[in-house]
């Protein structure tokens, strides 16, 4: 996610400068990011364990591809116009996403064992909490990786799918790690971004809770695609 277009300033901000509504906000991001998770999470775990439900979403290729559709429509709509859309129809979007990805995630029970489900997540959040604590406290400014850390994701996606087509075991192996990597560096970029951004707020109007929202948007699309690579290599399969 990137926030540069806001024109705030980077971490090397003097003291004196920061923002009196900073730390509300900085809290409403990771608020938000893991009331997405927690809906995620519930919605893949009630979806599992629903029959009916798993055969209309998997069974329906209507109800499939329209989910789907719906999925990357609302997170292409928050982002793209979040400086039109009221703070309450953003969240309503944020919150629909969540579901609508949770109800995808259920298939994630279906292939791997509950306790490797559990043992992996608890691993994305402590890999996750070290690396936004990184990107929260260093002194150096990762601008740089931004761009490498873009075209390494644009690489990952072809890769994958090319690995479509040619089903090539080592290849996901590969891509799986890679992932990791890419998801690791954007968790510490992002959470600096973020930081500058909340940094310079100049108050805690619609506006800037929009902003936020954009950043919990962003960590929680970071920590997912950590859990699902993660999963990958450590998932054990039923």
């Amino acid at each position: 996610m990137d926030f540069q277009n806001l024109n705030f300033q980077t971490a090397s901000t003097r003291e004196s400068e920061v923002s009196a509504v900073f730390p509300a906000l900085m809290r409403k991001v990771y608020v938000w990011m893991a009331l997405a998770l927690a809906i995620t999470g519930f919605t893949a775990y009630i979806v599992a364990t629903s029959p009916a439900i798993l055969s209309v979403l998997f069974g329906n290729k209507a109800v499939f591809w329209g989910l789907l559709i719906a999925e990357f429509a609302l997170v292409i709509g928050v982002t793209a116009a979040i400086n039109k859309l009221s703070l309450p129809v953003a969240t309503l979007m944020f919150v629909l996403y969540s579901v609508i990805n949770g109800a995808f995630f259920s298939s994630l029970f279906l292939v791997y064992t509950t306790g490797s489900i559990a043992t992996t997540f608890f691993i994305t959040a402590g890999t996750f909490a070290a690396m936004s604590i990184y990107g929260y406290t260093t002194k150096s400014d990762l601008t740089s990786w931004g761009k490498l850390l873009m075209m390494a994701l644009f690489g990952l996606i072809i890769a994958t799918v090319v690995n479509l087509f040619v089903k090539s075991g080592p290849l996901d192996m590969i891509i799986s790690y890679v992932g990791v990597l890419i998801f690791v560096g954007l968790t510490a970029y992002d959470t600096q971004k973020i930081k500058n951004m909340c940094i310079m707020a100049p108050d805690a109007g619609e506006t800037m809770q929009k902003y936020a929202l954009l950043g919990a948007l962003s960590l929680y699309l970071d920590f997912i695609n950590l859990f699902i690579y993660l999963l990958r290599i450590l998932g054990r399969r039923e």
